[in-house]
């Protein structure tokens, strides 16, 4: 089985700062595309950011200049670091990833969410 753990989530004043990580473990050949979403209540989730195998970054418009999204494939690891962070941002953030169980089979896999309340 393979498991996503988020943490680093908490509250923030406006303004400020979070780093997200998300850890898989379990049986991994490798992992494809990796990224974090985020769902606030009453909306649906929404991508925030994305990052491939070699590296390449894709983020949303809202994201873009304030969100840096990295990886460590040793690690199976994914990482955001959120600055300049505004109250509309609350939300529970969810990490989720394409991971190749063997030659054959790709799952996508969800984590269980991290909250993240923007308040001063």
């Amino acid at each position: 089985q393979v498991q996503l753990v988020e943490s680093g989530g908490g509250l923030v004043q406006p303004g400020g700062s979070l780093r997200l990580s998300c850890a898989a473990s379990g049986t991994i050949f490798s992992i494809n595309d990796m990224g974090w979403y985020r769902q606030a209540p009453g909306k649906q989730r929404e991508l925030v950011a994305s990052i491939t195998s070699g590296g390449m970054t894709n983020y949303a418009d809202s994201a873009k200049g304030r969100f840096t999204i990295s990886r460590d494939n040793a690690k199976n690891s994914v990482y955001l670091q959120m600055n300049s962070l505004k109250p509309e941002e609350t939300a529970v953030y969810y990490c989720n990833a394409d991971i190749r169980r063997n030659t054959y089979l790709v799952i996508n896999y969800w984590g269980q969410g991290t909250q993240v309340t923007v308040s001063s």
